[in-house]
């Protein structure tokens, strides 16, 4: 199979990812991956949705969603149809606690963290890219409170990586763009912490079921997808001297 970019089955989209792109968020960074490109923006607020009063821990939670001009056509905003559609609340709540998995919100203060992604181009893959990119935001924001004495203890325990694989055209590949994901027969999402343990595996047969060899076989891509897109995570922070869990 010949890829439509040209690239190797096994081989992620082109990948950067800018840090300090917003001047006001305590943390952000611009994530791009191939044709797609996510704006991600960490925010602190001191204080904890209700569910958790008094109970002196934090909460993690994220927002996403997509420019009118993210795609092909112009998208009517959200906001202007008065309510999210049950995709966007599907991928957010995926950040969200995708985020939360690798965070120990006992150490992060009686305070919230709130990302927002907003895809500002789509070529596939948003919800992943949300999600890499995402964490490093995060981490930029918990370390502003780390360098200002606000947070005592560190609360990340690894670090995460998202990605997508599938089969096209019989073949198993990494990290679709959306001409592939569009034509995929099979179409997986994997989140993964850098010790290679699995947070959410959301997988579909689009055709024909697919055997338990292709599962393993695309789940042996997604960990090398992550662990390429932690090193570039790596390359923008490092968590502080001596906090590692």
């Amino acid at each position: 199979m010949i890829r439509s970019d040209g690239r190797k089955h096994d081989s992620l989209r082109p990948l950067t990812m800018k840090s300090g792109v917003n001047l006001y968020a305590e943390g952000s960074v611009l994530v791009e991956m191939g044709n797609t490109r996510v704006l991600c923006t960490a925010s602190v607020e001191e204080k904890v949705p209700p569910f958790l009063k008094d109970q002196g821990k934090g909460w993690v939670t994220a927002e996403y969603g997509m420019l009118p001009r993210a795609t092909h056509e112009r998208n009517a905003r959200e906001a202007a149809r008065g309510k999210q559609t049950g995709r966007t609340q599907e991928i957010q709540r995926l950040i969200g606690r995708s985020l939360r998995s690798v965070v120990d919100t006992t150490r992060m203060g009686v305070r919230t963290i709130t990302v927002d992604c907003d895809v500002l181009q789509a070529d596939g893959g948003t919800r992943t890219a949300s999600i890499s990119g995402g964490f490093v935001a995060m981490c930029l924001a918990f370390s502003e409170l780390y360098k200002r004495g606000l947070m005592t203890e560190w609360p990340v325990r690894e670090y995460l990586g998202a990605v997508s694989v599938g089969v096209v055209e019989g073949a198993p590949v990494l990290d679709l763009c959306y001409t592939e994901d569009s034509g995929a027969e099979t179409d997986m999402n994997l989140v993964m912490t850098e010790s290679g343990r699995f947070v959410e595996i959301q997988g579909t047969a689009e055709e024909a079921p697919f055997s338990r060899e292709t599962l393993d076989t695309l789940l042996s891509l997604g960990e090398k997808g992550v662990r390429e897109i932690i090193a570039c995570q790596k390359s923008l922070f490092s968590f502080p001297s001596g906090t590692r869990h």
